[in-house]
């Protein structure tokens, strides 16, 4: 499970943000919570948490940093991606350092996680000038990597190619059996040493060729498995059973159709045809006319709304059965608030999510601003200064429980957010940029509807 991310000279974010899923020490604020106990330590986290804020303000930013910094651990260096994905800075790395900057600072990306009976907390910073610039320098930095609090290896700093080993006591399980000693050789670090690259990780490379690729492998089975980012839902496509034995045969999904009766589909069923014409089976709806059924694509019948259920409803059940951290950008578009409230209220159930799954989500929509819904540490605000364009990250709960800004549980969230108290919300009114377009000789009518 998740528990923190930081990230540094991001795009908008020039300094460094905190995206916390660690619950705050407040009193009445003891539910929701996922708890995993290592040893003496036990570890607690949020299940779920929503950010707010006005457009370009930066809170596909953070959803992007996390997706980036995936990139870059599963790939194992700070070259840009040859395969392209939707979030361009994870391909391109001269996007991510802010522009607005007047000298280049580096990127720095750290993140903490539980997996297993281990407490992960990974740290890379790096030099990357922006795509304004002409040079496009890049080099590692720092590399750093801790277990259950205790140093495992500590890259740069002092020396651009020193690394440094603390002790392996905690991590014996899963290094070599060269080093089963507790220790790591002096051949071996001159080794890891002479072969470092400037822009590739010594996690997913030395360390792991040399010294521990079974705990390299848990990591990154982690970042790859459990860390899950929809960057954009609106492409998210559902695929469903890829093993259809014969042409032309429907195959329906129970737990898929179960969810779609409840979310208020015309159809009787949802399911998956495979046939000559198509590559993939075609999400389908069996529909009961009279005495006969007549299959349809779903896209020719189902909503919109009704398909981004479909699509998403998957990747939800894959999250709980699997205890992965589901992160969403635009979730909650064109879905009912009460059909996400249920969502919501699954991953708050200690009965249903036993396996700590975590739900993070970006959204416009005032109604999940109330204390039935999220705790205060679980709503995040982004907001930009107009002057500098600097983004910052804030929760509710950093405004306390007492004095004049303090936020009390029974406040109603919703309406002191439109009245600014919390910021992140900006006034728009484009009357005068109407009244000059219809006065004058400006006009909209040469925007064409894509279907035409």
């Amino acid at each position: 499970m998740l528990l923190e991310f930081k990230a540094k000279n991001y795009k908008s974010f020039a300094e460094e943000f905190i995206f916390s899923m660690i619950p705050v020490p407040q009193s009445d604020l003891k539910y929701s919570i996922l708890k995993k106990e290592i040893g003496k330590k036990k570890y607690n986290a949020l299940c779920s948490s929503v950010l707010y804020g006005p457009n370009a303000a930066g809170k596909t930013s953070v959803i992007g940093a996390i997706d980036v910094f995936k990139s870059i651990v599963l790939r194992g260096n700070i070259r840009n991606a040859k395969n392209p994905t939707r979030n361009h800075a994870a391909n391109l790395l001269e996007l991510i350092p802010n522009i607005q900057l007047n000298e280049p600072k580096p990127v720095k990306f750290s993140i903490s996680f539980v997996e297993d009976d281990l407490y992960v907390r990974y740290e890379l910073e790096f030099f990357q000038k922006n795509i304004l610039d002409e040079k496009k320098d890049r080099h590692i930095i720092s590399e750093v990597l801790y277990i259950n609090n205790e140093l495992v290896f500590l890259r740069g700093v002092n020396e651009k190619n020193s690394i440094t080993f603390g002790k392996l006591k905690n991590i014996q399980n899963y290094i070599s059996e060269s080093y089963n000693n507790e220790s790591i050789n002096n051949s071996a670090i001159n080794i890891a040493q002479n072969n470092l690259d400037k822009e590739e990780l010594f996690l997913t490379n030395g360390f792991k060729a040399i010294f521990s690729p079974k705990l390299v492998e848990l990591i990154l089975s982690w970042f790859g498995n459990k860390l899950r980012i929809v960057y954009n839902a609106n492409t998210i496509h559902y695929r469903g059973s890829q093993n259809i034995d014969e042409d032309n045969v429907f195959k329906s999904e129970t737990n898929l159709n179960d969810a779609i009766k409840l979310f208020g589909s015309d159809s009787n069923a949802i399911g998956f045809i495979k046939n000559e014409e198509r590559s993939e089976p075609q999400l389908s709806s069996i529909i009961n006319k009279k005495d006969m059924k007549v299959l349809l694509p779903s896209e020719m019948f189902e909503s919109y709304g009704t398909l981004r259920f479909i699509n998403l409803f998957p990747l939800i059940a894959s999250a709980l059965k699997n205890g992965v951290t589901l992160i969403v950008d635009e979730f909650d578009s064109a879905i009912h608030p009460m059909a996400l409230m249920s969502i919501i209220n699954v991953f708050h159930n200690d009965e249903i999510n036993k396996n700590n799954a975590q739900l993070i989500f970006d959204t416009h929509n005032p109604i999940f601003l109330n204390h039935n819904i999220f705790r205060r540490d679980e709503i995040k605000f982004v907001e930009r200064d107009e002057e500098t364009h600097y983004s910052r990250l804030y929760s509710l709960a950093d405004f306390g429980t007492s004095g004049k800004d303090g936020v009390r549980k029974c406040d109603d969230y919703m309406d002191k957010y439109f009245i600014g108290r919390y910021g992140a919300i900006k006034d728009i009114d484009f009357t005068s940029v109407f009244e000059h377009m219809l006065n004058g000789s400006e006009d909209g009518e040469n925007v064409e509807d894509e279907r035409n």
